[in-house]
């Protein structure tokens, strides 16, 4: 990954301060290679117990002892070969480059906040020796998210470590600013200490720790976010080396988790909102059971639906999809939402007509939007539904004796033709049967082709069980359980694929609306 000469031309200012530092970066400063590169002469340093052979010693160039190879040991004033203890030494410099850069490396592909944990005390861990830990995060503006993770440590044992007072913990004194808590904190032999809480002890020893080592995740950018803490089996302490890698990959680690605290923050509000311009509850009409549900995408999609009761005791129901995702499609959703509350409350017998209303309103301005929608009037005293559809999907009648599509006249998105109109449709209901409204996202998330998604959809409505078929709930849970088993990053890491980002197809929204007539 790095391709440095082993022979390199260096200051003697530069290798004095490099001898004296011990510093990663600061030893290398200035080389110049001379010639074609040559394999360093410096050996394979060995593997060490309790660290990661990613993580190796530095290595130096000296006569084996006795004891270790039988070979008496040289004298003091043996000759050593010119530029060998340098060419060790910048050998291992390298090597802590190389390993920094491979852990860096890995910390940056993370795109969550629980991934990016995860990965923190993975590396952690290589780098102190140690084979647990737990990282803490509490970012001091109180804004959060707060949140626990453990590296080797089950749920139980965070929550029994928890039990202990926060001012006897290590990432307590981190977090709430208590003095030592502004570097790291190391603790050799806790189990030896005169001053441990008895709590605490008592943790230890049920946990099978007796050592920990703790760095703060804080950067003057960034604030302080949280503290990482590892744990040995067994006493034991990070030499001056693992702890210079470890704070230089703290301070990287910590930018990388202000980056995606602050992603994780915007998705946080965006769901917010979207859940604030969407139904907070659904009505209670005579003769009509409705259930819904919703997954989002975490940028925040532009779909939407609407369950409203209209005069002469009537219902309208309406699903939707703005193209376009973030906040942009939000506040045009929410706008396309109310518009059409207002059109089904002043003309809601004539779905045409609100959908046209809604057209001209979109054409006129939002002229570089389009939507698609599907308004449904509907009479629970004679179970008769009259509804019209502007580029939607048909909705699906699923009931004791049938399970079919409606349908629709063929009709193009609003927003994209000078003037849209299309013919509503009239269905007859029998009683119990069940009108489901869906958003495309639910036929996309399959990763099939069209026609196979409605296939999946019809085949999946057709095997809900008979005595749960009383219930829209079941219904559209049944449905979702059978077309997205799993979440789209789950599904992918199954088969091998790529994991869908934001607003990829497989991320998209999905919202089923369902009506159940008596």
């Amino acid at each position: 990954m790095l391709d440095i000469s082993s022979r390199v031309r260096v200051h003697v200012e530069t290798l004095l301060a490099a001898q004296i530092d011990m510093g990663v970066c600061d030893a290398i400063e200035h080389y110049a290679p001379v010639r074609r590169p040559v394999t360093m002469n410096a050996p394979h340093p060995p593997k060490v117990a309790g660290i990661d052979s990613m993580v190796p010693p530095p290595a130096h160039t000296v006569t084996p002892t006795s004891a270790a190879t039988g070979v008496p040991p040289a004298t003091p004033h043996a000759p050593v070969a010119p530029g060998t203890l340098l060419q060790d030494r910048l050998a291992a410099w390298v090597s802590d480059l190389t390993t920094l850069h491979e852990l860096t490396e890995r910390l940056a592909r993370t795109d969550s906040l629980a991934e990016a944990l995860q990965e923190l005390l993975r590396a952690g861990a290589a780098l102190v020796g140690a084979r647990r830990g737990l990282v803490v995060l509490e970012p001091h503006d109180g804004l959060g998210p707060d949140t626990t993770i453990g590296l080797g440590l089950a749920r139980a044992d965070l929550g029994h470590i928890e039990t202990v007072p926060r001012s006897s913990m290590s990432y307590g004194r981190i977090l709430d600013g208590l003095p030592g808590g502004e570097r790291e904190i190391a603790e050799p032999d806790l189990l030896s200490e005169d001053g441990l809480d008895p709590r605490h002890r008592e943790v230890a020893a049920r946990l099978g720790y007796a050592a920990s080592y703790a760095l703060p995740l804080s950067t003057e950018a960034a604030g302080r976010l949280g503290a990482a803490v590892w744990l040995y089996d067994e006493p034991a302490e990070p030499v001056e080396r693992q702890r210079h890698l470890a704070a230089r990959y703290a301070r990287y680690a910590t930018e990388h988790l202000a980056r995606l605290v602050e992603t994780d923050r915007t998705r946080a509000c965006m769901r917010t909102i979207a859940e604030e311009l969407l139904p907070a509850r659904l009505p209670r009409i005579a003769g009509v059971q409705l259930a819904a549900r919703r997954r989002t995408d975490p940028r925040g999609g532009g779909d939407w639906y609407d369950a409203l009761p209209l005069p002469d005791a009537a219902l309208g129901l309406a699903v939707g999809s703005v193209t376009g995702s973030g906040p942009s499609a939000l506040a045009a959703m929410g706008r396309l939402r109310a518009s059409l509350r207002a059109y089904a409350v002043m003309e809601g017998e004539d779905p045409v007509a609100v959908l046209s209303d809604l057209e001209l309103l979109l054409r006129l301005t939002e002229p570089a939007r389009s939507a698609t929608a599907l308004f449904a009037y509907c009479e629970p005293a004679t179970r008769r539904v009259t509804l019209a559809g502007a580029g939607h999907s048909p909705p699906l009648l699923v009931g004791p004796h049938r399970t079919e599509f409606v349908e629709t006249s063929l009709s193009a998105p609003l927003g994209m033709l000078a003037c849209w109109e299309a013919p509503s449709i009239d269905v007859a209901l029998e009683p119990g049967e069940t009108v489901l409204l869906y958003t495309d996202g639910l036929l996309r998330r399959t990763g099939d082709p069209m026609d196979r998604a409605f296939a999946r959809l019809h085949a999946a409505a057709a095997g809900v069980p008979r005595p749960v078929r009383t219930d829209p709930g079941a219904v559209v849970d049944h449905i979702l359980r059978a077309i997205l088993p799993e979440e789209p990053a789950v599904a992918a890491a199954r088969s091998g694929r790529v994991a869908p980002r934001p607003g990829e197809d497989g991320a998209e929204d999905v919202i089923l609306l369902a009506a159940r007539f008596e």
